[in-house]
């Protein structure tokens, strides 16, 4: 019997409460920061135009993603069943898979600002993007 009187006692005693809408909130202020990001940038062979936006895109990803990205460039004329599979109708073409939403954005993506905002790189401020974007 003393046995289950001390297992009650335990079970009576009480508990440490942690505030976890707290650190929730923490966690999702923070959540681009540690948000890991895929990508797929679908380019035209080796134009200048091709080697242009992997070039932007490769430098954004370094600057805003270090470590946190997987960029992968597809060459439509060495897999041109990509076009059709993933409905790409422009190259090139940059594909955002994650996080969600999916986006895409279209051209060579020297427009730093448009990249960056549509890839929500600069979190939820903007003071980020305009640094980046002078």
């Amino acid at each position: 019997m003393e046995k289950s009187r001390k297992s009650r006692k335990r079970r009576s005693q009480p508990t440490m409460h942690l505030d976890s809408s707290s650190k929730f909130e923490r966690l999702l202020k923070n959540a681009s920061a540690i948000q890991h990001y895929t990508l797929r940038l679908y380019i035209t062979g080796t134009t200048a135009r091709s080697a242009q936006a992997v070039a932007n895109i490769r430098a954004l990803c370094e600057e805003f993603l270090h470590d946190r990205y997987d960029l992968e460039v597809v060459d439509l004329y060495q897999q041109p069943g990509q076009a059709a599979d993933q409905q790409i109708i422009a190259a090139p073409t940059l594909v955002k898979e994650r996080p969600i939403p999916t986006t895409r954005l279209v051209g060579d993506m020297s427009d730093r600002e448009r990249v960056i905002v549509t890839l929500n790189l600069g979190g939820p401020g903007t003071d980020r993007i305009k640094a980046a974007t002078k």
